[in-house]
């Protein structure tokens, strides 16, 4: 461990420790780390006894509606003045949302993270790219602090490693992130019992809609570009929710020959929400950088302001530049 990330470390358990008065909060739109990483680390300050709020401008997603939180996830700030604010699976201090991204003093912000992208917003900075999670990161907190990986704490650390590695299946499934998995199933944690919760949420709205959307799935450049797009009229003819389009481009992400897959949701006129996925050494958040988005190597994503048609032949364009530099410098990419 570098001298600068050990200093991090220990400066967030620290503050956890002496500190008190907390905020709390992941990115808008939780995904299950945002969300399992909210969520753990407000049962790590209930275990120490802390005055805290987890706050986050989005409601919980339906499909993680099980998962046990200490308290609730407040989409309205405080009337209190947090002492400190702790930010969680934030790439950038904007995605918390403009509420708390305007009032938020970065003098009073702890950063932790595992995106590339990071560029240290807070005044303590725990940002570690080679993370599977911030989970991952909550729970080895929880471990120095002598709080057990168990219960709702362990399933909410669980649930950010298992959305954040494909079901431990992507190249950031290491041996630590197996070991800490391993742990929380000892501390009993049922595999078969969780894994339902997580996968079996679906509604038949999505189920219509992931119809409607493959069909019209298109591959580029040889097989080597596959795309899927999710027009508002798609969704509003299915009556489908923003949240029925997760996920949806590690289907097209599965054929055969695809390098780079993207999908791209229209959420109003000339507001996309693009998502890149890949495997191996090919960098899609170099290509989402670009535009002004991030993520990690092999997922990235962000927004762009075009329609949904110009968004494709926008993406589609710099996915074949990066391929064409990529063959030219076998190393680089591929």
């Amino acid at each position: 461990m570098q001298a600068d990330t050990a200093n991090s470390w220990a400066r967030v358990l620290r503050l956890l420790r002496e500190g008190d008065h907390f905020l709390v909060a992941g990115h808008n739109n939780p995904d299950g780390d945002a969300l399992g990483s909210t969520v753990a680390l407000g049962w790590v300050l209930e275990s120490l006894g802390k005055n805290y709020c987890l706050f986050n401008e989005s409601v919980v997603p339906d499909r993680f509606s099980w998962l046990r939180s200490s308290r609730p996830l407040q989409q309205v700030l405080p009337d209190w003045e947090p002492k400190w604010y702790v930010l969680l699976d934030c790439g950038d201090a904007k995605r918390v949302g403009k509420d708390l991204a305007g009032r938020l003093p970065l003098e009073r912000t702890i950063n932790i993270d595992h995106h590339v992208s990071n560029r240290d917003f807070g005044v303590v900075n725990l940002v570690e790219a080679d993370r599977s999670s911030v989970g991952e990161m909550i729970g080895y907190l929880a471990q120095e602090l002598g709080i057990p990986l168990s219960g709702p704490l362990g399933e909410a650390v669980y649930l950010a490693l298992i959305t954040d590695t494909g079901s431990f299946s992507y190249e950031n499934t290491g041996p630590k992130v197996l070991e800490l998995a391993a742990t929380i199933i000892r501390n009993g944690l049922n595999p078969g019992r969780f894994n339902a919760l997580l996968q079996n949420q679906w509604r038949l709205n999505r189920l219509k809609l992931m119809g409607d959307v493959l069909r019209q799935a298109k591959i580029y450049d040889d097989g080597r570009i596959g795309l899927v797009s999710i027009p508002a009229a798609f969704r509003e003819a299915n009556q489908a929710t923003i949240e029925d389009c997760d996920d949806m481009v590690d289907y097209i992400r599965r054929v055969k020959g695809v390098r780079i897959a993207v999908s791209l949701r229209e959420d109003e006129p000339r507001k996309i929400k693009f998502s890149l996925r890949s495997s191996g050494n090919t960098d899609v958040e170099e290509i989402a950088s670009s535009v002004g988005g991030g993520g990690h190597k092999n997922a990235s994503g962000g927004e762009l302001h075009h329609t949904l048609q110009d968004a494709e032949v926008l993406l589609v364009r710099l996915i074949r530049q990066y391929l064409a530099l990529a063959d030219k410098n076998p190393s680089s990419g591929g």
